[in-house]
Protein backbone atom coordinates (compact mmCIF):
# COMPACT_ATOMS: atom_id res chain seq x y z
CA UNK A 1 0.00 0.00 0.00
CA UNK A 2 1.47 3.51 -0.96
CA UNK A 3 0.04 6.89 0.01
CA UNK A 4 1.01 7.97 -3.74
CA UNK A 5 0.34 6.93 -6.93
CA UNK A 6 3.64 5.41 -6.73
CA UNK A 7 1.90 1.81 -7.03
CA UNK A 8 2.13 2.67 -10.57
CA UNK A 9 5.94 2.18 -10.79
CA UNK A 10 7.54 -1.14 -11.45
CA UNK A 11 11.06 0.34 -9.27
CA UNK A 12 10.45 1.83 -6.31
CA UNK A 13 12.42 4.95 -5.75
CA UNK A 14 14.20 5.40 -2.38
CA UNK A 15 15.79 7.59 -0.17
CA UNK A 16 19.28 8.31 0.74
CA UNK A 17 18.93 5.14 3.75
CA UNK A 18 17.04 2.81 0.70
CA UNK A 19 13.49 3.60 1.78
CA UNK A 20 10.79 3.77 -0.56
CA UNK A 21 8.89 6.57 2.33
CA UNK A 22 5.41 6.36 0.12
CA UNK A 23 4.74 2.53 1.28
CA UNK A 24 2.78 2.83 3.50
CA UNK A 25 2.70 -0.98 4.54
CA UNK A 26 2.18 -4.58 2.92
CA UNK A 27 -1.68 -5.85 2.70
CA UNK A 28 -2.01 -9.35 3.99
CA UNK A 29 -3.68 -11.89 1.89
CA UNK A 30 -7.53 -11.20 2.14
CA UNK A 31 -6.92 -7.66 3.62
CA UNK A 32 -10.88 -6.30 2.32
CA UNK A 33 -11.14 -2.99 0.43
CA UNK A 34 -13.52 -0.13 -0.84
CA UNK A 35 -12.58 1.23 -4.07
CA UNK A 36 -12.86 4.62 -3.84
CA UNK A 37 -11.68 5.64 -7.61
CA UNK A 38 -9.85 3.38 -10.31
CA UNK A 39 -7.25 4.89 -12.23
CA UNK A 40 -4.93 3.24 -15.46
CA UNK A 41 -2.87 1.06 -12.87
CA UNK A 42 -3.95 2.26 -9.33
CA UNK A 43 -6.73 1.88 -7.41
CA UNK A 44 -7.46 4.27 -4.34
CA UNK A 45 -9.06 2.22 -1.64
CA UNK A 46 -9.72 2.23 1.77
CA UNK A 47 -9.13 -0.73 4.45
CA UNK A 48 -10.29 -2.09 8.04
CA UNK A 49 -7.36 -3.14 8.55
CA UNK A 50 -5.17 0.04 8.64
CA UNK A 51 -6.02 3.51 10.18
CA UNK A 52 -4.00 5.74 7.54
CA UNK A 53 -3.55 9.58 9.08
CA UNK A 54 -6.27 12.06 7.85
CA UNK A 55 -4.07 13.60 5.31
CA UNK A 56 -2.60 9.75 3.25
CA UNK A 57 -4.45 8.28 0.74
CA UNK A 58 -4.05 4.99 0.01
CA UNK A 59 -3.38 3.21 -3.70
CA UNK A 60 -2.70 0.00 -5.12
CA UNK A 61 -1.72 -1.59 -7.91
CA UNK A 62 -4.80 -3.50 -8.77
CA UNK A 63 -2.78 -6.31 -10.56
CA UNK A 64 -2.75 -7.88 -7.11
CA UNK A 65 -6.63 -7.58 -6.19
CA UNK A 66 -9.54 -9.30 -6.93
CA UNK A 67 -12.36 -7.50 -7.67
CA UNK A 68 -15.91 -7.90 -6.77
CA UNK A 69 -19.51 -6.78 -6.48
CA UNK A 70 -20.36 -7.72 -3.01
CA UNK A 71 -18.27 -6.31 0.40
CA UNK A 72 -15.69 -8.56 1.52
CA UNK A 73 -16.18 -10.41 4.22
CA UNK A 74 -13.25 -9.15 6.62
CA UNK A 75 -10.19 -10.72 7.31
CA UNK A 76 -10.36 -13.22 10.70
CA UNK A 77 -7.51 -12.68 12.81
CA UNK A 78 -7.34 -15.29 15.75
CA UNK A 79 -5.48 -14.18 18.92
CA UNK A 80 -2.20 -15.03 18.24
CA UNK A 81 -0.60 -17.96 21.00
CA UNK A 82 1.92 -16.29 22.86
CA UNK A 83 4.77 -18.85 22.17
CA UNK A 84 4.22 -18.66 18.60
CA UNK A 85 4.48 -15.15 18.53
CA UNK A 86 8.15 -15.13 20.46
CA UNK A 87 9.43 -18.07 17.74
CA UNK A 88 8.50 -16.18 15.02
CA UNK A 89 10.10 -12.92 16.54
CA UNK A 90 13.37 -14.55 17.25
CA UNK A 91 13.36 -15.71 13.74
CA UNK A 92 13.47 -12.39 12.55
CA UNK A 93 16.89 -11.26 13.89
CA UNK A 94 18.86 -10.12 11.18
CA UNK A 95 16.50 -9.23 8.81
CA UNK A 96 17.43 -5.90 7.30
CA UNK A 97 15.06 -2.71 7.90
CA UNK A 98 12.58 -1.63 5.28
CA UNK A 99 10.16 1.35 5.58
CA UNK A 100 6.23 0.16 5.81
CA UNK A 101 7.69 -3.74 5.56
CA UNK A 102 5.94 -6.49 7.52
CA UNK A 103 6.54 -9.12 5.52
CA UNK A 104 9.61 -10.61 5.92
CA UNK A 105 9.88 -11.63 1.85
CA UNK A 106 8.87 -9.02 0.72
CA UNK A 107 6.21 -8.91 -2.51
CA UNK A 108 6.95 -8.46 -6.08
CA UNK A 109 10.35 -9.02 -5.50
CA UNK A 110 10.15 -5.74 -3.61
CA UNK A 111 10.41 -4.74 0.71
CA UNK A 112 11.80 -7.78 1.96
CA UNK A 113 12.30 -6.60 5.36
CA UNK A 114 10.74 -5.17 8.64
CA UNK A 115 10.14 -1.69 10.44
CA UNK A 116 9.41 -1.78 13.95
CA UNK A 117 6.14 -1.98 14.18
CA UNK A 118 5.79 -4.09 11.16
CA UNK A 119 7.65 -6.70 13.11
CA UNK A 120 5.01 -7.10 15.68
CA UNK A 121 2.61 -7.43 12.74
CA UNK A 122 4.22 -10.07 10.84
CA UNK A 123 4.17 -11.86 14.40
CA UNK A 124 0.63 -11.38 15.23
CA UNK A 125 -0.40 -11.90 11.52
CA UNK A 126 -1.85 -8.35 11.49
CA UNK A 127 -3.77 -9.03 14.97
CA UNK A 128 -1.49 -6.45 16.33
CA UNK A 129 -2.36 -2.34 15.29
CA UNK A 130 0.10 -1.39 12.33
CA UNK A 131 1.35 2.11 13.50
CA UNK A 132 3.31 3.24 16.44
CA UNK A 133 0.73 6.15 16.64
CA UNK A 134 -2.05 3.40 17.26
CA UNK A 135 0.10 1.45 19.24
CA UNK A 136 0.77 3.95 22.15
CA UNK A 137 -2.69 3.09 23.60
CA UNK A 138 -3.26 -0.32 22.31
CA UNK A 139 -3.97 -3.07 25.38
CA UNK A 140 -3.54 -1.75 28.68
CA UNK A 141 -1.17 0.45 30.48
CA UNK A 142 1.83 -0.69 32.26
CA UNK A 143 2.27 1.75 34.99
CA UNK A 144 5.94 3.18 34.92
CA UNK A 145 6.16 6.91 35.71
CA UNK A 146 8.51 7.95 38.29
CA UNK A 147 10.11 4.71 38.35
CA UNK A 148 13.76 3.23 37.76
CA UNK A 149 14.94 1.37 35.26
CA UNK A 150 15.44 -1.70 37.80
CA UNK A 151 11.85 -0.98 38.83
CA UNK A 152 9.92 -1.07 35.23
CA UNK A 153 12.43 -4.13 34.48
CA UNK A 154 11.14 -6.48 37.17
CA UNK A 155 7.54 -5.31 36.20
CA UNK A 156 7.90 -6.00 32.28
CA UNK A 157 6.67 -9.24 30.60
CA UNK A 158 7.76 -11.15 27.51
CA UNK A 159 5.60 -9.09 24.73
CA UNK A 160 5.06 -6.22 26.60
CA UNK A 161 5.49 -3.17 24.64
CA UNK A 162 7.97 0.27 25.24
CA UNK A 163 6.51 2.36 22.51
CA UNK A 164 5.64 5.79 21.66
CA UNK A 165 5.10 7.70 18.72
CA UNK A 166 7.42 6.46 15.88
CA UNK A 167 8.98 3.39 17.22
CA UNK A 168 8.70 0.71 19.27
CA UNK A 169 10.70 -1.82 21.36
CA UNK A 170 9.55 -5.45 22.31
CA UNK A 171 10.35 -7.11 25.31
CA UNK A 172 11.27 -10.65 23.93
CA UNK A 173 12.14 -12.42 27.76
CA UNK A 174 13.23 -10.83 31.02
CA UNK A 175 16.87 -9.84 30.27
CA UNK A 176 16.35 -9.38 26.20
CA UNK A 177 14.69 -6.57 23.74
CA UNK A 178 13.93 -6.93 19.97
CA UNK A 179 13.42 -4.37 17.60
CA UNK A 180 13.99 -3.42 13.76
CA UNK A 181 16.03 0.32 13.82
CA UNK A 182 16.94 1.86 11.07
CA UNK A 183 20.54 2.37 10.61
CA UNK A 184 21.36 4.51 7.71
CA UNK A 185 24.63 3.60 5.69
CA UNK A 186 24.93 0.36 7.65
CA UNK A 187 24.59 -3.40 5.45
CA UNK A 188 20.77 -3.99 5.48
CA UNK A 189 19.95 -0.21 6.46
CA UNK A 190 19.81 -1.56 9.97
CA UNK A 191 17.38 -4.22 10.73
CA UNK A 192 16.11 -6.64 13.61
CA UNK A 193 18.31 -6.97 16.61
CA UNK A 194 18.38 -8.27 20.20
CA UNK A 195 19.86 -5.93 22.91
CA UNK A 196 20.15 -6.71 26.75
CA UNK A 197 16.45 -5.56 28.19
CA UNK A 198 18.01 -3.18 30.86
CA UNK A 199 20.42 -1.40 28.86
CA UNK A 200 18.22 -0.61 26.09
CA UNK A 201 16.00 0.74 28.94
CA UNK A 202 18.74 2.86 30.18
CA UNK A 203 19.69 4.20 26.85
CA UNK A 204 16.02 4.71 26.18
CA UNK A 205 15.52 6.72 29.53
CA UNK A 206 18.54 9.03 28.00
CA UNK A 207 16.10 11.03 26.20
CA UNK A 208 12.78 9.68 27.02
CA UNK A 209 10.89 10.09 30.38
CA UNK A 210 8.50 7.25 31.51
CA UNK A 211 5.10 7.86 31.15
CA UNK A 212 1.55 5.98 32.07
CA UNK A 213 -0.43 7.28 29.18
CA UNK A 214 0.44 9.34 26.09
CA UNK A 215 -0.59 12.43 25.80
CA UNK A 216 -3.61 13.75 24.02
CA UNK A 217 -2.62 15.65 20.73
CA UNK A 218 0.17 15.31 18.47
CA UNK A 219 2.79 16.88 20.67
CA UNK A 220 6.64 16.36 20.28
CA UNK A 221 7.03 15.07 23.50
CA UNK A 222 9.83 12.89 24.50
CA UNK A 223 7.78 10.31 26.59
CA UNK A 224 7.28 6.56 25.81
CA UNK A 225 4.48 3.95 27.54
CA UNK A 226 4.37 0.45 28.18
CA UNK A 227 1.52 -1.42 26.70
CA UNK A 228 0.63 -4.61 27.65
CA UNK A 229 -1.54 -6.49 25.22
CA UNK A 230 -1.55 -10.25 25.38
Amino acid sequence: MYHSAAAARTTPETDSCGQARELEFIALPGTPFTVVRRMQQVVEVTTPDYRAPDSVRLFVNQSFLKFRTTPSPSRTVPHPEKSAVLAFLRSAVGLPYVWGGNLRQGVAGNYAGLDCSGLLYEATNGFTLRNTADLVSFGVAVPVAGLSADQIVSGLRPLDLLVWKGHVIIVLDRETAIESILRCGQPGHGGVVTTPLKKRLLDLMKTRTPADKWPNGEGKAALFVVRRWI
